[in-house]
């Protein structure tokens, strides 16, 4: 049987306040470090570094230490364990089970180390500029530790899609985004929630797998948008049994951590919603499975128990998405500095871009490019250490 194992993590920001308290004197005289937004325009950045625990971090902040003394404008200061913060507990299975039943870990062990990275002289820096530097120190970072950890530990390496090796995750990020509280996470489901992208596995049910994968094809080259191939996608469906629809239900495996994060995120007070370019009737299951609020998707037309083949519009494309995100903000009286996106793909980033926080999970490098943080090495749950959050600790 599975046993369940309570788990803490810190309510608040208070060990980010801390340390930004700590390098006042680094900073212009007139910084008022209550004000989240005046501290965005200087050029000082959260600096995350994540490892699973199979991948031994003796020297961790050694390699992070070196880095940094070769780079002569920056002062690295390390953020504390939380221990004046207010703690909420979070009840995760040791084996979790997914929407097919299947058991696996509710998360990746990981151990998260957490800096400030302040410049050595007090200047402001242009919005524009500061998010360039972050991608540049990220790339130099996250390419050297890799680099050492992966010599030193070459037996736990594993690699991603683009051949890079894949032993740590690096966040380099505003400290406005530390220090904010956030209360709106959206995610998209396919490859992010859940392990599948559903309208690949109902065509292989349906024996249309090549068909399907054509327009795809058509669509990825401009030669049709995605409206236009998602209505031909859907019309090859017509007559699929409603038998077939629930059987792919069972079929689906939640993403590694999808429990724990949506578990954490509401006990942390968040409102939490499943916004997907796919089908209401898997998203709605899936957001059942999870205890998500609310669901966004795209209506599968079904009369007499089979798929009509019809679409309903408006189509939930990346600009529906961002719209929906928007509106939802709106609605709860929510601000979009408040709001934190998570997605894969490219009809992800017009969300991503709307939001305070925009995460790339297990994503497409274009992707990872253009959001605030990218998760490689752990599941969802990364997407609490890209928000800050410490490694989750066992309670005893």
């Amino acid at each position: 049987m599975p046993k369940n194992t309570s788990y803490s993590l810190p309510k608040d920001s208070k060990a980010w306040q801390q340390a930004v308290d700590s390098i006042a004197a680094l900073l212009p005289e007139d910084t008022n470090l209550q004000d989240f937004d005046a501290l965005q325009s200087l050029p000082v950045f959260a600096l995350i570094v994540v490892l699973p625990t199979q991948v031994s971090a003796l020297d961790i902040h050694q390699y992070v230490q070196s880095w940094v003394d070769e780079q002569p404008s920056w002062h690295l200061v390390t953020v504390a364990e939380d221990t004046d913060a207010s703690f909420v507990n979070i009840t995760v299975s040791d084996t979790e089970p997914t929407a097919s039943d299947a058991q696996r870990l509710p998360f990746t062990h990981t151990q998260v180390y957490r800096y400030l990275l302040v410049p050595v002289t007090d200047t402001l820096m242009h919005p524009g500029k500061k998010t360039a530097a972050a991608h540049i120190i990220d790339d130099q970072l996250t390419t050297r530790l890799r680099h050492d950890l992966t010599e030193e530990y070459n037996n736990t390496r594993s690699v991603d899609s683009t051949g890079n090796i894949n032993v740590v995750d690096c966040h380099i990020l505003s400290v406005g985004h530390m220090l904010r509280t956030h209360k709106l996470a959206c995610f998209d489901m396919d490859s992010t929630l859940i392990e599948q992208e559903v309208i690949v596995e109902l065509a292989k049910t349906a024996g249309i797998g090549e068909e399907v994968e054509a327009i795809t094809e058509a669509a990825m080259r401009g030669e049709i948008d995605f409206d236009e191939s998602f209505a031909q996608r859907v019309a090859l469906l017509k007559g699929t049994s409603t038998d077939v629809l629930d059987d792919i239900c069972s079929r689906l495996t939640l993403s590694t951590g999808a429990r724990t994060t949506i578990s954490a995120l509401k006990a942390l007070g968040y409102h939490t919603v499943l916004v997907s370019g796919g089908f209401t009737y898997f998203a709605r299951y899936i957001a059942e499975q999870l205890g998500i609020d609310e669901v966004h998707a795209n209506a599968l037309d079904i009369e007499e128990g089979e798929v009509t083949g019809h679409v309903q519009w408006p189509i939930v494309n990346g600009a529906k998405k961002a719209a929906i995100v928007e509106h939802t903000a709106e609605r709860l009286g929510i601000e979009m500095s408040q709001v934190v996106c998570v997605g894969d793909g490219a009809n992800d980033l017009p969300m991503m871009a709307l939001a305070d926080l925009g995460v790339a999970y297990h994503a497409k490098p274009i992707v990872q490019a253009r959001a605030d943080a990218a998760i490689n090495v752990t599941g969802l749950e990364g997407t609490l250490y890209a928000l800050g959050y410490p490694a989750l600790a066992p309670t005893e």
